[in-house]
């Protein structure tokens, strides 16, 4: 990776700067509260653990249109389990709502607003995301020229097309953006594939396959302040 070359920074979100699994379940619990009390022709659907999966797995396949959306296919996902319980599903904006507060609620992993203090002061920084996290709600927009999102886009990682808005919206060239992500797939081979610069942030090394180890267009780190390390070391 050629380093002095880069002049942005896109970041990918749930994962890279805090962990997604607890928004997630801290939202469906929520969801689940709200559907009981004020939808309760749905509690026996819910009595399933799996229920809300099932749901959203419906919606995936009932709306492809939808698939690049994530808060308009739970939505979706939400009215469909409505008119299953023969509730109304003019409930379905409301009971979102309540899910979409919590799982914007995150806890950052603990170096990440210090790396982003230090990266925003040298160069533009970029959210790119195939999610429905708001780097506002989350408390970091301050950092950020601006927000991508697969949503917003129309298109999703690993799609070039989604690398090189990013890159735009920085004000660079692809070659010029160094996109940080932990998905291999979506974010390392996304980028490079795009013409990006790529690094793959794994908190955790037994996650990594043996093919993933073998990558070599790419520069691994533990987490973000590895991350202003490395960077710091190859501009020093």
């Amino acid at each position: 990776m050629q380093k002095n070359r880069i002049r942005a920074i896109s970041f990918d979100l749930d994962d890279t700067l805090w962990p997604f699994r607890p928004c997630l379940i801290r939202a469906e619990a929520a969801l689940l509260s709200w559907l009981r009390t004020h939808a309760p022709g749905t509690r026996e659907l819910l009595a399933e653990p799996a229920a809300l999966m099932t749901y959203r797995a419906k919606a995936h396949a009932d709306f492809p249109a939808l698939r690049t959306d994530l808060s308009a296919l739970r939505l979706a996902s939400i009215r469909t389990l409505l008119e299953a319980g023969q509730e109304d599903p003019t409930l379905a904006q409301q009971a979102f709502d309540v899910f979409f507060e919590q799982r914007q609620r995150v806890e950052l992993y603990p170096e990440v607003l210090e790396a982003l203090t230090q990266l925003s002061q040298r160069l533009p920084l970029v959210a790119l995301s195939n999610g429905n996290a708001c780097v506002h709600k989350a408390g970091i927009g301050q950092f950020f020229k601006g927000a991508l999102s697969a949503a917003t886009l129309g298109i999703a990682k690993p799609q070039a097309e989604a690398f090189h808005a990013a890159a735009a919206l920085a004000g660079v060239q692809p070659a010029e953006l160094l996109h940080v992500g932990d998905d291999w797939h979506l974010d390392v081979i996304g980028a490079v594939g795009a013409g990006a610069q790529a690094a793959w942030v794994v908190r955790e090394e037994e996650a990594v396959t043996a093919d993933e180890q073998a990558g070599t267009l790419h520069t691994k780190v533990g987490d973000l302040a590895h991350l202003c390390e490395v960077l710091a070391h190859e501009r020093g």
